[in-house]
């Protein structure tokens, strides 16, 4: 039998420790797939800060749309895990409002239907949503009544983005029956949590109540008091909330003055108002310019 010097020995441990890893990976494939995809979107946490920390509109705009493909592939080889689909549906949601809502309606809303459908998958990883999402309306508010503060997140963020779809395709028949059920969730978001995201449940009705004409259920003050308990929350550092009450309460309201001071405090403020959340200050204020450059079209 032939003595193995020291190296030699070492190499052939060494090759046999390859090839048991490699026949693991074979063999385990799935569960090795499983792992490195948990713990990669553990990792995309802090991605997700990161972009929500960066005042730069254009950067964060390509990084987001990046890193959602990245996402979605990560689901097609892991679609059970929970964590992706918030990620999933939280993020086509926000790039839907921050980057394509004002300058493409249309694909905004293929964002926000996209961000929604995932959501529907989070929403049946929850009790009250086992046997799938219900295709009415009755039992789809039965379910949300069900619904704990664990389930928060993928209630509010799915609301958000059909509440998001609906608001831009306010002509199509199905958006005024889904209407109904959105409020409805967004209602038990601010039963379960009110100051949840700053505080954007009131913002979302905020808004539907503000751009609705009276006949039709709008109600101004209502609107109103929803911006102000919204901004109350996020203590006035959420600016997209003030941009929004300029909008939907002080241009419908024809009242000037508060419309001039609202956006004047957003484009006013400074950067690091609202620390870590970088992003939609900037939004903010794009969106408080742009609509003040609107003003002798809305007076």
């Amino acid at each position: 039998m032939e003595i193995l010097s020291p190296v030699k020995l070492r190499d052939n441990i060494m090759r046999i420790a390859i090839i048991s890893l490699i026949f693991t990976l074979f063999t385990a494939g799935c569960s090795v797939q499983k792992l490195a995809v948990n713990v990669t979107s553990g990792i995309f946490g802090y991605g997700i800060e990161a972009i929500y920390a960066e005042p730069d509109l254009g950067l964060a705009e390509t990084a987001v749309g990046s890193n959602l493909k990245l996402l979605e592939g990560f689901h097609l080889a892991e679609p059970k895990n929970e964590k992706i689909l918030f990620y999933l549906t939280q993020g086509f949601a926000a790039y839907a409002l921050a980057f394509h809502e004002e300058s493409d309606p249309e694909r905004a809303s293929l964002f926000y239907l996209r961000a929604r459908d995932y959501g529907y998958k989070l929403l049946e990883k929850r009790g009250a949503f086992k046997n799938g999402v219900p295709q009415t309306e009755e039992a789809f508010k039965a379910a949300i009544a069900k619904m704990d503060k664990d389930d928060l997140g993928a209630l509010f963020w799915t609301a958000f983005a059909w509440g998001g779809w609906v608001n831009l395709n306010r002509d199509d028949a199905q958006a005024v029956f889904d209407l109904g059920v959105v409020k409805a969730m967004m209602n038990r978001v601010l039963e379960l949590d009110e100051g949840y995201f700053f505080g954007a449940a009131h913002l979302f009705f905020g808004s539907i109540s503000g751009s609705i004409p009276r006949m039709l259920g709008g109600d101004p003050e209502k609107a109103r008091e929803h911006f102000e308990r919204a901004i109350a929350l996020s203590g006035g550092k959420f600016l997209v909330t003030d941009v929004y009450m300029a909008r939907y309460y002080a241009a419908t309201t024809l009242n000037e003055e508060l419309f001039d001071e609202t956006l004047q405090k957003v484009l006013d403020a400074p950067m690091d108002i609202n620390p870590g959340y970088e992003l939609m200050t900037s939004l903010a204020k794009r969106q408080a310019a742009s609509l003040k450059a609107q003003r002798d079209e809305i007076f």
